[in-house]
């Protein structure tokens, strides 16, 4: 019996954002929380993007072996099984070490996770399913966002004031996420369609794609560009929270952990999602050409309200709260010209291959400046950290001059 996409698209994409948004955010929050410095919590957590940077190269393997379906059952499992690892170590002397290897640990099957059930996301649905589904597994993605670095910032900020120990809060938030997962896990088992063309098979020479990918016709700029035009982002996204959340004597805004579940895990995440929107509504009427630069200007200059926030010290919530949606928001609509070239630079024979190299080096872009981001905010401080991060913006803004935008517009 065919089962309606509505059983298992959204829970199926709810289950692919959860995890990305607890590694790679919510981590953040936490360990700052349990007092580990701005340099070690940068350096350590941006070590969680590696498994999306290297995905590719492993892709292959997820359709020589087993189904996408038994992928996505067998890591949602793994996933259940990391969340309650970690609600047990939270609490012990040896926490950081353990968490960090064990987080790193999921972050690996949640990158396998990521491809089994995009993989299956086209094979169980026909071109227009997919299409018209697109939106909403989307929508579901940025709920588990909001879950993430909104719900569980906020519960256990509550939740420590109850146990009078963050540790303990933590654990508990990290529990419910392990029990969340095993139902999810029990869920899908059951609603998961089996589709015919779900099947072990080979997709071709790693080599071919490979070549390929490197011969097409502008790489290198297009390499630069994937590579840096989120430099000034990457860094950022990981002293933003801190940045809120820092006593006002080391230049922060005393935030607690309930503002900034609102401000970034609800109101921001909602920003982005409407600049994303807007943006993709906007390059169909007119092409990428003709927005790429309002874009980029978009995705660079908000981060402006930062070095404001820094030299103000305020920590009024509507003063903070709407520069974190305007940035968000920006970034959103900046995104939008980002994700449209690499889909656009990733067309050919091996187009998802190519898609997947893409995302994997954008990945990289983000990992490695967020592994430095710590250090430089601790020797800066945040006024002058603010500013080195506007002044990274400018080489990407650069590598924008060079590509080549092939436009296809929807609508004119």
């Amino acid at each position: 019996m065919q089962r309606s996409p509505w059983r298992w698209i959204p829970s199926l994409y709810f289950a692919e954002g959860l995890p990305y948004a607890i590694i790679i955010n919510v981590s953040v929050v936490m360990y700052k929380n349990l007092g580990i410095s701005n340099a070690e919590m940068a350096m350590y957590t941006s070590w969680f993007y590696l498994p999306w940077v290297i995905k590719p190269l492993w892709s292959p393997f997820v359709d020589l072996c087993k189904t996408k379906r038994w992928w996505i059952v067998a890591m949602q499992t793994l996933l259940s099984v990391g969340f309650a690892v970690v609600a047990f170590l939270i609490p012990t002397s040896f926490f950081f070490q353990s968490t960090i290897a064990v987080m790193w640990l999921m972050a690996f099957a949640s990158a396998t996770h990521d491809i089994a059930a995009d993989g299956f996301y086209m094979l169980a649905q026909n071109e227009e399913q997919q299409s018209f589904f697109v939106g909403v597994r989307n929508i579901f993605y940025r709920v588990a966002m909001v879950v993430g670095q909104g719900v569980m910032v906020m519960a256990a900020g509550a939740l420590c004031r109850k146990t009078g120990s963050m540790a303990t809060a933590w654990s508990l938030i990290f529990a419910a996420a392990a029990v969340l997962f095993l139902l999810i896990v029990i869920y899908h088992k059951f609603s998961l369609p089996h589709a015919a063309s779900d099947t072990v098979n080979e997709r071709g020479s790693m080599r071919d794609i490979f070549v390929s990918f490197f011969r097409k016709d502008g790489i290198l700029p297009a390499l630069a560009f994937i590579l840096l035009y989120r430099l000034g982002e990457a860094q950022l996204g990981k002293m933003s929270a801190p940045f809120l959340l820092d006593d006002t004597s080391v230049g922060g805004l005393a935030m607690s952990n309930e503002q900034v579940g609102v401000i970034y895990g609800t109101a921001g995440v909602l920003a982005l999602l409407a600049g994303g929107l807007v943006g993709g509504i906007a390059v169909a009427k007119r092409g990428l050409r003709s927005w790429l630069w309002p874009m980029i200007l978009a995705m660079n200059v908000p981060n402006l309200v930062y070095v404001v926030l820094s030299l103000a010290q305020t920590n009024d919530f509507f003063v903070v709260c709407s520069a974190v949606v305007l940035e968000q928001f920006g970034y959103g609509f900046g995104f939008t010209a980002f994700t449209l070239f690499i889909i656009q630079f990733s067309q050919g024979e091996y187009k998802t291959a190519h898609y997947a190299l893409c995302t994997g080096l954008m990945a990289l872009g983000m990992m490695l400046p967020g592994m430095i981001s710590g250090y430089v905010q601790e020797i800066l401080g945040y006024t002058s950290f603010f500013v080195y991060v506007l002044i990274c913006c400018v080489p990407g803004i650069v590598c924008a001059s060079f590509i080549k935008i092939h436009d296809e517009r929807i609508a004119k």
